[in-house]
């Protein structure tokens, strides 16, 4: 009988720890320690650290600061190994050297603290920290910073600390140190994956999140508040009832788009059963991949380029309107990509909006493709960077000509804030699913999720239709808008001031 199985049935059956005790006698003092630390740690644990039944891969444990997720992680990776037999390893990935060091094996809660000394036959600090047991399985720390050395060693299980945090200098690809570390944890018949984290809305925890290989937990930070020191506990609380009280307190995984610059709200939807109108102007929107040769090492192909159509139009009270009225991602390279947006912006063949004959939501192909039905696009923007360049010159080549974009020093972040104004206005209208009353249509919801979840680095996997979207909302603005508030200040007979805006339309977008 295992030690372990002992445990359980004597804990079970309602022996008291005393008695459980008695029944250690005649061990060896190896499995008295095993069995003293695991009787102790029952006794402990929260609900949240109860390792799940069932046949899971990943086990998510998502709870608040301070909660005991460091604890779970260092009892579940160090019992996992005590318990093992020689040649047995766990890996543990924390998303830096110091905090593999100074939280997972040395902190007050990690690996160190946590195993009985006399379990443990060594621990190296450098050049990556590593415990030894006694019964010859090891416990071995990569940061995820450094996650290409997974590729060689293979492990039994994995802690992944704070995976929520990883990538956050913007170096690495969160989702791909955790592909990398996946593939290295292969050794034996039952591998397990064990990520402890407090939520964030980041790409990686939406992905595990809804893998349906991976069992969830969560606690808040009040389950443990009575092992926290009065002080923290103070300063925490504090922070109830606020966005990061939600998240570093209560654990909840907060929806993407709370964090994002541009709230749904603000865009507007247009009813599927009613006629587009009569668009007087309108932009076609292109973020290219930044080269031809743009690689995702993760997928083995080339970044994704993007377009978005908006048409300008007027409001029956007169107000404007800017309607979404395509968008796409795709993966092409330079020729594919000319060839796309030519076929895309024929101005004889694709048309938007309402005609006397019938209104049209998306390009009109074939001999039904009239010159009176709808507008053609009037306007190409194109982001000057590496791969905009020989779009552009290939695309003059072809008669088509189209304007440079240049956002000058502003980052994508900034370019959010500049055009919030737009949305939130009330201006922005996106066409209505007829199968999804209430959303948008099914090929406007990539978009219209990048926009309102875009916060930052990393705050989206992709960020092309959001960069296709920011700098045509920017240039319509300036191109389009202006005229509009220049017309109606001189209805008014307002100052100058509308007027030398109107001067300024050729100028950087992002200047002062």
């Amino acid at each position: 009988m295992q030690a372990s199985d002992l445990v359980e049935i004597g804990l079970q059956k309602g022996f008291s720890k005393d008695q459980v005790s008695s029944a250690l006698r005649g061990l060896g003092d190896d499995e008295v320690e095993r069995l003293a630390w695991m009787v102790k740690w029952v006794d402990q644990r929260h609900e949240f650290q109860v390792v799940p039944e069932g046949n899971w891969s990943n086990w998510l444990a998502l709870a608040g600061r301070g909660s005991g997720k460091t604890r779970l992680g260092a009892e579940w990776t160090g019992m996992n190994a005590a318990m093992a037999v020689a040649g047995d390893r766990s890996l543990v990935v924390a998303p830096t050297k110091a905090d593999l060091r100074d939280v997972c094996f040395e902190g007050d809660s990690g690996l160190v603290r946590t195993i009985p000394s006399a379990l443990v036959r060594y621990y190296h600090k450098s050049p990556s920290p590593q415990v030894m047991l006694h019964n010859g399985a090891m416990i071995g720390g990569i940061a995820a910073a450094s996650f290409e050395r997974t590729r060689g060693p293979q492990w039994n299980r994995a802690w992944c600390d704070e995976v929520a945090a990883w990538g956050e200098d913007g170096k690495i690809d969160p989702e791909e140190v955790w592909d990398t570390m996946v593939f290295s944890v292969r050794l034996g018949q039952d591998t397990r994956i064990l990520a402890t984290t407090t939520p964030r809305p980041k790409p990686l925890i939406k992905m595990l999140v809804k893998d349906p290989d991976t069992v969830i937990t969560t606690a808040t930070t009040m389950v443990n508040l009575d092992n926290l020191s009065p002080e923290f506990a103070r300063r925490i609380l504090r922070y109830q009832g606020t966005k990061i009280g939600r998240q570093e307190i209560y654990a909840e995984l907060i929806d993407a788009e709370e964090g994002g610059i541009i709230n749904r709200s603000w865009l507007r939807l247009w009813p599927h059963d009613k006629p587009l109108p009569m668009f007087h102007y309108i932009v076609a929107s292109i973020d290219p991949a930044f080269s031809e040769e743009a690689y995702d090492k993760k997928k083995q192909v080339t970044d994704p380029s993007a377009m978005s159509v908006w048409g300008c139009f007027k409001l029956p009270n007169g107000k404007p309107g800017v309607m979404l009225l395509d968008c796409w991602a795709e993966r092409l390279g330079l020729p594919d990509l000319v060839k796309k947006v030519i076929n895309e912006t024929d101005r004889t063949k694709v048309r938007y909006g309402q005609s006397d004959r019938r209104p049209l939501i998306s390009p009109t192909k074939g001999p039904r493709a009239t010159m009176d039905v709808g507008r053609p696009v009037d306007l190409i923007v194109i982001e000057g960077k590496a791969s905009g360049k020989s779009l552009r010159q290939y695309l003059a080549k072809a008669g088509i000509f189209t304007q440079e974009f240049n956002p000058g020093m502003a980052d994508k972040l900034t370019r959010g804030h500049v055009v919030s104004p737009i949305a939130k206005d009330g201006i922005i209208w996106v066409p209505e699913s007829p199968s999804r009353p209430g959303k948008p249509m099914t090929w406007a919801e990539p978009l219209v999720e990048q926009v309102c979840s875009y916060s930052g680095p990393g705050s989206v996997v992709h960020d092309d239709l959001y960069d296709t979207t920011t700098q045509a909302w920017r240039v319509i603005d300036w191109q389009w808008l202006h005229y509009l508030e220049v017309e109606a200040s001189r209805k008014k007979k307002i100052g100058p001031d509308t007027e030398a805006r109107a001067r300024r339309v050729n100028q950087n977008p992002y200047a002062a």
